[in-house]
């Protein structure tokens, strides 16, 4: 069924570190949309941005780290009030592990896959990364 709600593609980058534990970011008071929630780093692309940059400038804006893509995770959609939200994920690996929060988030932590369900998610999106968490976990 057509619609007048404009798609949007956002984009998240799975980190990890030395040990194998993913970077969360907790999404501070400041959002409007899931305070309080955990979420890996990433975000809404610029116009006329690329996927790969737009992951590149968003993780550098939000946890002031650079990194080296690897592979794609999956692709998943949700729905906002305002959009319809398309969600690509990546692999990367991080040059470095010195966090620098921005704003947008007031805290972070490198956590083991197992303990991702330990976490508060924003809705739609925890499930698929705990649907990752579970696939990784399981694929030698």
């Amino acid at each position: 069924m057509p619609t007048s709600t404009p798609f949007i593609l956002t984009v998240k980058a799975v980190l990890f570190d030395a040990q194998n534990r993913c970077l969360l970011l907790r999404r501070s008071a400041a959002n409007r949309h899931f305070a309080g929630c955990w979420e890996w780093p990433g975000g809404k692309l610029d116009p006329g941005e690329d996927f790969a940059s737009g992951l590149h400038r968003e993780v550098r804006e939000e946890a002031g780290l650079e990194i080296e893509l690897a592979a794609l995770v999956g692709a998943m959609q949700y729905e906002m009030p305002a959009t319809h939200v398309i969600l690509l994920c990546l692999e990367a690996h991080p040059l470095g592990t010195a966090v620098r929060l921005s704003g947008e988030h007031d805290d972070f932590a490198w956590v083991p896959l197992e303990e991702l369900g330990c976490y508060q998610f924003t809705p739609g999106v925890g499930d698929f990364m705990l649907d990752y968490a579970k696939r990784k976990r399981t694929t030698p």
